[in-house]
């Protein structure tokens, strides 16, 4: 069985849509996968459709953005198969919200550098709830300015530690996010915790059993990393998945679907977990 639980489409960041990125599962042999967009539920009802007419199993999904308020910065948190997801709608449009006030003040300070317009960008992210990097750096690559999209000019504009023109914002405190993904009856899965250097934070929601489970497989996480996580979860008895984290064209290091899985006993504990909520 071939699982992977971290996907995304051209409803946020990804440059496939839901039915392309399904068929390419089946494809690919994968039997169960979950698409995860960021901070919107809009995949849910057509994915289960056009899951069960191409025969790839749905796991409804989305991935959160959270705020580690103890070390100021941001943490992404997968919700799987909640049995009530329109109370994590509010959430989700907050979130949309604060994404695209970010990508406007950030586009304004990439239009001082290059003569480039808001159009540009928008028409990118046609049918996506927000705006994102890449979408921007899409209209200067199609201007000429750039021809990758994580090269030396994204590194410049929009690098985590140092972009000059990256804007972040505060999202909703992260306890505050797992409360309410509880309270929809989902499961809470931390989304790649090196990537955000969110292994104190992953410590500290575990020990308070907040945290339902942990994402280990993901390419951002090196063997020895992996084996670290590995060790919190049995720790702290967490679910392992793992997942592909796959955006297509928007990539950022060479990854397809069923790069990285969930085993069949963790999607079988995700799935006991929301039944039994």
């Amino acid at each position: 069985m071939i699982c992977d639980l971290h996907c995304h489409t051209t409803l946020s960041d990804g440059s496939l849509g839901i039915e392309d990125t399904i068929i390419q599962a089946k494809r690919l042999g994968i039997d169960f996968m979950s698409i995860t967009d960021h901070d919107t539920l809009s995949s849910f009802s057509r994915a289960s459709i056009l899951g069960e007419r191409h025969g790839v199993k749905i796991i409804q999904g989305v991935e959160m953005s959270a705020w580690d308020k103890k070390r100021n910065r941001k943490v992404h948190i997968l919700c799987y198969a909640p049995k009530k997801p329109d109370r994590l709608e509010i959430l989700c449009s907050k979130c949309c919200e604060i994404r695209k006030a970010c990508s406007k003040e950030m586009i304004e300070k990439v239009m001082e550098r290059f003569p480039i317009t808001p159009e540009s960008v928008l028409r990118h992210c046609t049918g996506s709830k927000s705006i994102f990097k890449v979408h921007i750096m899409r209209a200067l690559i199609e201007y000429g300015y750039a021809l990758e999209f994580y090269g030396e000019l994204d590194h410049e504009f929009f690098n985590l530690e140092s972009g000059t023109c990256l804007v972040e914002r505060e999202y909703p405190d992260v306890n505050f996010v797992l409360d309410l993904i509880h309270s929809a009856r989902g499961a809470a899965v931390m989304a790649h915790p090196i990537l955000y250097d969110s292994m104190e934070l992953l410590d500290e929601l575990a020990k308070s059993g907040k945290l339902d489970g942990v994402e280990v497989f993901h390419y951002t996480a090196n063997e020895g990393q992996q084996k670290e996580l590995l060790d919190i979860a049995e720790k702290y008895g967490l679910i392992v998945t793992g997942g592909s984290d796959f955006h297509g064209l928007y990539n950022s290091v060479p990854t397809h679907l069923g790069k990285y899985t969930t085993s069949k006993e963790n999607l079988d504990r995700i799935i006991r977990l929301t039944n039994k909520k």
